[in-house]
């Protein structure tokens, strides 16, 4: 398994299962990835039929699952924020289909918006609740997945059908290899539509109660899934130590993984504007990342292109700790050859040739 985040540990976790021997090799720390740079919420979302589905699959697994405490597992729900009414009725389409597909969703007027949630911006129109969404600590969440696996600290170099190159020339085999480097897969395997789009984070101190929802701003679903090489969104997260976890943004064609001060400074001016108390609360750290993206906004699960050992779990972008349950028992389920929950060709590696 090449690459120790939340999705690679998911997969090895589910074909250990199977009754695989599996050995994740990470040239680094678990988790500290793609999936440290993501903001830990299990969301249900419905940019497609194929993202809906994989999802919804998943936040059924993720609450199937004992987890641990450090996973630090809060079922918060999700609060769409809508500035105006052209947003709020935009939504209405929205809470149709999720509640035609049996997932609990409420649309909340101002009053029930700012009962809801008081430190908002005075003036917003409404909201979307979608009670059954949670966050959880994707690092620990990761790590905990990961427990128990064989684990070799080490960097492919090169990867083949069933084997791969280490740094230093050592070569592993497998029955089956599995690359889920996120936003560094393409280099494994040229060709694969899969890019790096860089992201932002802040946190701040301990402020316990400052609010109760993940909150997102309606007009999220425009810059986090669109084309634009700079977005950024609305998007605070609560902790269960009483922290605030701040997001979001997005950029293409940036390499440094730094931070870079207009990108972060963009991102909480736009936060302050839908949540004024955050200008009053110390952030005590911001970092950046890298998530992998694809053109249709979906994952690349399956076998890779000429090979019959080798498997992708990759192109996961801001959905990769939400979705890894569903990426590993699909992905299970393929090595397997039974029937899936799932399409599988709408993840399939081969829908972009």
């Amino acid at each position: 398994m090449v690459g120790g985040g939340i999705v690679g540990a998911a997969c090895a976790r589910q074909l250990e299962r199977e009754g695989f021997h599996c050995v994740i090799v990470e040239r680094d720390v678990m988790g500290s990835g793609a999936t440290a740079a993501g903001m830990g919420h299990v969301v249900v979302m419905d940019d497609s039929e194929a993202q809906f589905a994989l999802t919804r699959r998943s936040r059924d697994l993720w609450d199937a699952m004992e987890l641990p405490d450090e996973v630090e597992f809060e079922r918060c729900g999700t609060l769409w924020v809508a500035a105006d009414e052209e947003e709020l009725e935009a939504v209405r389409g929205k809470l149709a289909y999720y509640r035609e597909r049996g997932v609990e969703a409420e649309l909340l007027d101002a009053r029930r918006l700012y009962e809801a949630e008081r430190g908002l911006r005075a003036g917003m129109a409404g909201g979307f609740l979608v009670p059954g969404d949670s966050v959880i600590y994707a690092p620990c969440a990761a790590a905990w997945l990961g427990r128990g696996i064989e684990r070799k600290k080490a960097e492919v170099l090169t990867l083949g059908d069933g084997w791969v190159e280490l740094r230093g020339g050592e070569r592993l085999e497998g029955d089956i290899v599995l690359c889920a480097t996120g936003a560094w897969a393409a280099k494994l395997t040229p060709g694969l539509e899969v890019k790096p789009r860089k992201g932002h984070l802040a946190i701040t101190d301990r402020y316990p109660g400052a609010i109760r929802h993940q909150l997102i701003e309606l007009g999220y679903l425009k810059s986090a899934h669109g084309d634009s090489t700079e977005s950024v969104a609305f998007n605070v997260q609560p902790r269960r130590t009483g922290q605030l976890l701040i997001g979001s943004s997005r950029q293409y064609g940036v390499e440094d993984g730094g931070v870079e001060r207009h990108i972060l400074e963009r991102m909480l001016r736009r936060a302050v504007e839908y949540l004024p108390g955050l200008a009053a609360m110390q952030l005590i750290r911001v970092w950046a990342g890298f998530r992998a993206a694809t053109p249709d906004k979906l994952p690349i699960i399956g076998l890779a292109r000429n090979c019959s050992r080798t498997w992708l779990a990759t192109g996961h972008e801001g959905l990769g700790i939400t979705t890894c349950l569903g990426t590993a028992e699909l992905l299970a389920d393929l090595v397997m050859g039974r029937g899936t929950a799932l399409r599988a060709a709408d993840y399939a590696p081969g829908r972009f040739a």
